[in-house]
């Protein structure tokens, strides 16, 4: 057993805070903000160009020198990306204390939490991760995922969602409504475009009726 449990997480509103400002802070931080991050606090005396944009155009707050435990003071999330090792020890034994999840880039081992390579879709997400075992496998099977998996789950994800919320008022059984959304997402992405939503819930009530 891996001791890691896969969840997602709703940051908005909550303090998260990248020690680091290399190519690795960069890639956390912008997918934090893909995430809809948006209290997100970077810690680093040096900032690569896409950081500093992102600085620049208050996407996130910058703190440009070398980091102290209080900088971390009051944050839910912690990632530990600089490019020193035992910076990103220190920041993690920090973290620990202070009882803030840390992720550190480097070393699996001392984090809290890991993060997974993703493919969003919409309201799709899809995750994968070997655990820091190898970046290099997760990577590859999202660039699968990212092959099999095109916009057009994302646009059926969405009518798929309009679709729950619908049947929530109009079906009152719950096998019935749980039989019907099982067959409409049998169909994704692939829907008859030419049919508006109520003709949609028609005829998946009239298969089940005569099924």
């Amino acid at each position: 057993m891996n001791g890691f449990f896969p969840v997602m997480l709703q940051l908005r509103g909550e303090r998260v805070v990248v020690v680091g400002g290399g190519r690795v802070a960069e890639r956390k931080t912008l997918s934090l903000l893909e995430a809809g991050a948006d209290d997100v606090l970077l810690i680093s005396p040096m900032l690569t160009p896409r950081l500093r944009a992102l600085a620049n155009e208050a996407m996130i707050r910058t703190l440009e020198r070398e980091y102290i435990i209080e900088d971390i003071a009051g944050a839910r999330l912690v990632f530990a990306a600089a490019d020193s090792p035992e910076l990103n020890g220190k920041v993690a034994e920090d973290g620990r204390r202070i009882g803030a999840w840390v992720n550190t880039a480097d070393d699996a081992s001392r984090s809290s939490f890991v993060s997974p390579s993703v493919v969003r879709r919409g309201d799709l997400l899809i995750a994968v991760s070997a655990l820091g075992a190898s970046p290099a496998l997760s990577m590859r099977i999202k660039r699968e995922l990212e092959e099999r998996y095109g916009p057009e789950y994302g646009k059926a994800a969405e009518r798929l969602r309009r679709l729950r919320e619908r049947t929530k008022s109009v079906i009152k059984d719950a096998a019935e409504r749980e039989t019907l959304l099982r067959l409409a997402a049998a169909e994704a992405p692939h829907f008859k475009m030419e049919e508006d939503d109520e003709a949609w819930l028609a005829r998946l009530r009239k298969l089940i009726t005569e099924g």
